[in-house]
């Protein structure tokens, strides 16, 4: 099978509107949480969020198409975009027939439903937007993406909750590893920030409440983590064949060595331990197939989400999957920066991982004050640390115990 690579990047989150200023924020230890300001919180009893700031629809599409578009489709062009202006395609020369989309959301257009409900209930059904649907459909990322860059391959979208974006990854990679095309656009957007968003999750108990200090709200492993913070925002990677790639002398991030998917089979919200190993096993097995029995993993970007049980079952995961915890490499969470972006966190911290990679250093864990007994790795707490990350591992798991478990390796 077809050799797999990664040749752009695209981010778009709470700490920046592209991916290098949003990754240097990430390495300065930076949050970009806050009390929330897309909407009127006040009626919550969670009011802060990891919201994308300064952000203007009318500059990633005509301003007379953007009422059309929900949020999370906005983000989403704005990081395809950025991706693919990375990758330095010669466009004239694609069989664009042969390149396709891989897009992931977890929620959709949730704002725009609870917009158009209102509306409904309050002014009558006639009144309900003509753009309502096709602006908040999950598969409409994947759509407007095509649309604008003209890829007429596979078009494909992932709904797996917060897994989504990283199984958008995985499925992009099939896709060309069985020659369905030759180049993917893989992109993962979300914007749920709303008062059905954040409301139906505080609801569940599954936010932090800690409306008075939001720079330290989300803190990943740490014994005091009392839930997770809302984000929003997109991340975009354009995969293609390592060969092809290599012919056009393209810049290689990185190739996908590995990747495993699994189901907890247990419950629709509470994580389990079990799934998540699986899901690691079968990406590390499969990394091992090419690379060979003695790989090396130097770092895990963690799910992370800082509930208290996704942190410890996470972290008994990777103590099983990895012999013991003297063999764990070091693992850190990017969520406590720009909150939990849902379905685009997968695509975000993949971003992340192949970012880390080629500037050698590993995110920070910030908000890590208190250790936690069950949580007892090397978290990077606090300050990005210089290293030398030849694989990376990315893991994401959601509700319904759908996981996604990627592995990343250098290109030299």
């Amino acid at each position: 099978m077809k050799r797999v690579v990664v040749t752009g990047l695209g981010m778009i989150n709470a700490l920046g509107n592209d991916k290098e200023s949003s990754f240097q924020a990430m390495l300065d230890g930076k949050c970009g949480i806050d009390t929330v300001t897309l909407f009127d919180p006040s009626q919550l009893s969670v009011q802060i969020a990891g919201e994308v700031k300064d952000f203007d629809p009318k500059t990633v599409m005509n301003p007379k198409e953007v009422k059309k578009a929900d949020r999370f489709i906005q983000l989403g062009l704005k990081a395809a975009q950025e991706a693919m202006e990375d990758a330095n395609l010669d466009l004239e020369s694609i069989d664009m027939d042969r390149f396709g989309v891989s897009s992931a959301a977890g929620i959709g257009g949730l704002p725009n439903i609870e917009a158009n409900s209102i509306v409904a209930e309050n002014r009558g059904p006639r009144r309900i937007s003509p753009f309502f649907i096709p602006s908040s459909l999950i598969n409409m990322l994947g759509g407007f993406v095509s649309i604008e860059h003209g890829l007429r391959g596979p078009n494909l979208s992932s709904v797996t909750a917060c897994a989504a974006g990283t199984h958008a990854v995985s499925e992009a990679v099939k896709t060309i590893m069985l020659d369905g095309a030759d180049k993917m656009m893989v992109i993962g957007a979300e914007s749920a920030i709303c008062t059905a968003g954040i409301g139906g999750f505080a609801s569940m108990k599954a936010l932090s409440t800690n409306n008075e200090n939001p720079k330290e709200a989300s803190r990943p492993f740490d014994a005091d983590r009392n839930g997770f913070v809302m984000g929003e925002g997109a991340g975009a990677l354009i995969l293609e064949d390592y060969e092809s790639a290599k012919a056009r002398g393209a810049k290689i991030y990185g190739e996908v060595i590995g990747f495993g998917e699994s189901g907890d089979a247990s419950h629709i919200t509470s994580p389990a331990q079990h799934g998540p190993l699986r899901a690691m096993k079968a990406a590390i097995s499969m990394a091992k197939k090419s690379q060979g029995e003695d790989l090396k993993i130097d770092y895990v970007n963690a799910h992370g989400t800082s509930t208290p049980a996704n942190d410890k079952n996470e972290t008994s995961a990777l103590k099983e999957a990895f012999g013991g915890k003297e063999n764990c490499p070091p693992v850190s969470s990017i969520k406590g920066q720009i909150g939990h972006c849902l379905g685009a966190a997968g695509a975000i911290e993949a971003v992340v991982c192949l970012m880390s990679m080629r500037d050698s250093v590993i995110p920070p864990t910030i908000n890590y004050t208190t250790p936690d007994p069950v949580c007892d790795l090397d978290y990077v707490p606090n300050e990005a640390r210089k290293a030398d990350i030849n694989i990376a591992m990315s893991n994401s798991f959601g509700f319904g115990g759908t996981n996604g478990v990627l592995i990343f390796k250098k290109v030299e």
